[in-house]
């Protein structure tokens, strides 16, 4: 009784032995995943503050431009809004006769 018992325990130790190697490969797989998903949300995060730093830098830009604008327009300290009311009108009213230029010549 006691070989064939040896031999159960060894088949019993030899299947442990088989399955820790493989619980031991899929934590190292999982490791591996792991790292991979670290990496690419530390690469997204670097994009993310890039367009961030993109965006507020178009927005200081846009915001310099736009009291540049308003300065050479006039429209700055103390002018009146209807001169502004009056560019958009007129720039409005422009398009619309080019348009109707336009599309009397081509069509």
């Amino acid at each position: 009784m006691s070989a064939s018992r040896g031999r159960v325990e060894d088949t019993y130790e030899a299947q442990n032995d088989q399955r820790l190697d493989e619980l031991h490969s899929k934590i190292r797989t999982l490791r591996g995943v792991t790292t991979d998903i670290h990496d690419d949300v530390e690469r997204q995060n670097l994009m993310l503050d890039d367009a961030g730093n993109a965006f507020t830098s178009f927005g200081s830009s846009l915001a310099n431009s736009s009291r540049r604008a308003a300065h050479a327009f006039g429209l700055g300290g103390g002018v009146k809004q209807w001169r502004l009311i009056l560019y958009c009108v007129a720039c409005l009213f422009g398009l619309w006769f080019t348009w109707k230029i336009v599309r009397y010549w081509w069509f």
